[in-house]
């Protein structure tokens, strides 16, 4: 079998390589043994899948799974989000949930993402207790199942929709009336993935004007990776550009945990920017009041806007799942990710594209300004910040070299002195005119990820080719 290792959400391989149904059934097995052990079988455990190849059966062998366990699945009966797989598990106070997603990964991809308790991603001590019997299991040591008929008739397996009661829950935290008075045509893009029916029929049922793009079934993503970011929804931007009764392009990715956002005239707005304009508008024009929570790869943007308004920022290691227990903990009003997280206070401890996408309608509404004119008045409140985010492919002889390299800093990038180092999740180096710049190697690959910030958008290239020039050399 294939060694399993779960990264920041889960554990995601290429189908029939090491993604397989035997591989599959030993990482059920192994996570109805940890139910066991912890004594929670017997709270059951939502089921779920996103719209890829075989997830609805991936997701049927793990229901006999478990039911041969003697742990109830509560299988959702069709492709459904990870925020709404989320909220599902809090509202049931089940066990935890099993879900069959690779996100924002390409088609050739599946994975499965283990939810605990809490409702958000799971923390290393979870995972690593399920990989560890994973790894050491072998195929004979796995239940035979039940078969769902039966397990139905022992009360072992329950069909759910769990679309109405999170909708129920969307529309306490978002001015839906306030979208719908503004008059404004949205256009909605889940990049065929499971967002379908979620984020376009609340806007539908509010009376919003919508315009639908790429919402049919296509496990092969139109070809492309179903990732909100600019590269990979050209054909969402070119259709906002020709309409002009579109005021704001609203994307979610495959599993519709994370999202994309576009402009009035078909100007994609980073989500850095995003996370920051949305935690302005929740204190200022919402009357809220609490601190945020970034991970160390995200603009300290947000952190300009924590400054203006007196509350904090609390910096974590890049995974959503560190970001979803201050949730839980109820101790930040917002978290969100660089790569398009976001989560607030009183909704699940996990990103969820549908609820960041409903607030910037929200925001432009209440505003009446578009994105990019937001973003001009929070500058002048706050000051600018512009951010940057590359790869850098390495050869053998510069991967072996980087840990001595990150090891013995250099006391300056380039002329700029190094004032502090964090090394929480990769080297990011705070540098003395308030820029900095973050490098985390990959765990998969010969590449190292550089971030950079600065105060002026004319220094940002000279401050990435400056973080290349650290690792190339």
């Amino acid at each position: 079998m294939a060694h399993i290792k779960f990264g920041t959400s889960g554990w995601r391989a290429i189908f029939c390589e090491e993604f397989t149904l035997e591989n599959v059934r030993i990482v059920v097995q192994a996570i109805a043994d940890h139910l066991h052990a912890e004594g929670l079988a017997d709270k059951g455990i939502v089921i779920g899948y996103d719209a890829r190849f075989m997830g609805a059966d991936f997701s049927r062998e793990t229901a006999r799974i478990l039911a041969g366990t003697g742990i109830k699945g509560f299988f959702c009966q069709r492709d459904t989000p990870t925020p709404v797989i989320s909220h599902e598990l809090l509202r049931r106070k089940a066990a935890g949930a099993i879900n069959f997603t690779a996100s924002h990964n390409p088609y050739n991809y599946s994975g499965i993402k283990f939810s605990p308790v809490s409702g958000g991603p799971a923390l290393p001590a979870t995972t690593n207790d399920i990989e560890e019997r994973a790894n050491t299991m072998t195929v004979e040591s796995v239940s035979k199942g039940m078969d769902l008929k039966t397990a139905a008739e022992k009360g072992l397996f329950e069909e759910i929709d769990p679309r109405e009661d999170y909708f129920t829950t969307l529309k306490s935290l978002i001015d839906l009336k306030a979208i719908a008075a503004a008059g404004m045509t949205l256009a909605v893009n889940p990049l065929y993935g499971c967002g379908r029916g979620y984020l376009d029929r609340i806007l539908d049922e509010a009376g919003v004007k919508v315009v639908r793009i790429n919402d049919h079934v296509d496990p092969y993503f139109g070809g492309q990776p179903p990732e909100p970011s600019e590269e990979h929804i050209q054909d969402f931007i070119s259709l906002i550009k020709g309409d002009d009764s579109i005021a704001l392009g609203l994307a979610t990715d495959g599993d519709a945990d994370r999202f994309g956002i576009i402009d009035s005239d078909g100007t994609y707005i980073e989500p850095n920017y995003i996370l920051a304009l949305l935690f302005d508008y929740m204190i200022r024009r919402k009357g809220l009041r609490g601190d945020a929570a970034r991970s160390v790869a995200t603009s300290h943007l947000i952190d300009a806007v924590a400054a203006y308004h007196g509350v904090k920022v609390l910096e974590t290691p890049v995974g959503f799942k560190f970001i979803g227990e201050y949730i839980s903990e109820n101790k930040i009003l917002i978290g969100g990710e660089e790569s398009a997280g976001l989560t607030i206070k009183g909704h699940v401890p996990e990103k969820d594209g549908i609820l960041a996408c409903l607030l910037v309608a929200e925001m432009v509404a209440v505003e009446k300004k578009n994105l990019q004119e937001l973003l001009t008045d929070l500058y002048s409140r706050v000051g600018e910040i512009y951010t940057k985010r590359i790869n850098i492919q390495l050869s053998p002889e510069l991967e072996a070299a980087l840990p001595d390299k990150f090891a013995n800093p250099p006391e300056r990038i380039g002329e700029l002195k190094i004032t502090d180092i964090i090394r929480i999740d990769g080297n990011k180096y705070l540098l003395e005119d308030g820029s900095w710049v973050l490098f985390r190697k990959s765990g998969t690959e010969p590449v190292v990820r550089l971030y950079a910030e600065t105060k002026s958008y004319a220094s940002l290239d000279k401050l990435i080719e400056l973080g290349r020039k650290f690792i190339l050399e």
